[in-house]
C-alpha cells in the first residue's frame, strides 16, 4: 500500500508541480500527517500516540480532493487568455 501511494504521490507531484508556488498541496498534507516523535521524554512516554495508520483513509481521502482541486485549477489557467 505505501509504495502504491508514494508512486500516486511522485506521479501527481510532477503533474502539479507548475501549480505550486512553494510546497505542493500535496506535500503539505503528507507532512501534516506524518509520525513525529516528541523530543521530551514524559511527553514521549506520556503522550505519544499519533500513529499514521489509524488516519490513512483520510489522508488518501484528502490528497484525492487536494489533487482533483489542483488538477481542475491547472486546467482553467491553461484555458485562460495569454495577455500581451
Amino acid at each position: 500500500m505505501a509504495l502504491l501511494v508514494s508512486e500516486f504521490v511522485v506521479v501527481l507531484s510532477s503533474t502539479l508541480m507548475p501549480y505550486a508556488l512553494r510546497d505542493s498541496a500535496i506535500e503539505w498534507v503528507l507532512d501534516r500527517y506524518k509520525e513525529r516523535t516528541p523530543k521530551d521524554p514524559t511527553i514521549h512516554e506520556r503522550f505519544n500516540t499519533y500513529r499514521f495508520r489509524d488516519y490513512k483513509e483520510e489522508v488518501i481521502e484528502l490528497l484525492a480532493r487536494v489533487t482533483a482541486v489542483s488538477v481542475q485549477t491547472i486546467s482553467l489557467i491553461a484555458q485562460m487568455p495569454n495577455e500581451p
